[in-house]
């Protein structure tokens, strides 16, 4: 089993910015990709951004492209997304998964492992 905890989340204005954090314990995390998703009320939870197990290649959805950004700290076992340009259509619970998969796959039914969840809301 891996245990994901993702913090960072917080009310910002419109505009503003975001550092999300999702800490991994349990299993080797350097052997995992890792993405974010995204679920806002009444909606399914959505593909945000995906990093490799080495950081060497990332992936975005297009609504976030350009101001989101993931990055990650094996030394850590940590994994972040910054969000900029952070716009009130972004509100909504952000969620870091773990993938064993090598390519980038941006459907929930792909990875293994899931966090709690952290909200994020944008005010106008």
């Amino acid at each position: 089993q891996m245990q994901l905890v993702e913090s960072g989340g917080g009310l910002v204005q419109a505009g503003g910015s975001l550092r999300l954090s999702c800490a991994a314990s349990g299993r080797t995390f350097s052997r995992y990709a890792m993405g974010w998703f995204r679920q806002a009320p009444g909606k399914e939870r959505e593909f945000v951004a995906h990093i490799s197990w080495n950081g060497g290649s990332t992936a975005y959805a297009d609504s976030v492209k350009g101001r989101f950004t993931i990055s990650r700290d094996n030394a850590k076992n940590t994994v972040y997304l910054q969000m900029n340009s952070l716009k009130p259509e972004d509100t909504a619970v952000y969620y870091c998964a773990a993938d064993s998969g090598l390519v980038v796959r941006t459907s929930v039914s792909w990875y293994d492992y899931w966090g709690q969840g952290t909200q994020v809301t944008v005010s106008s």
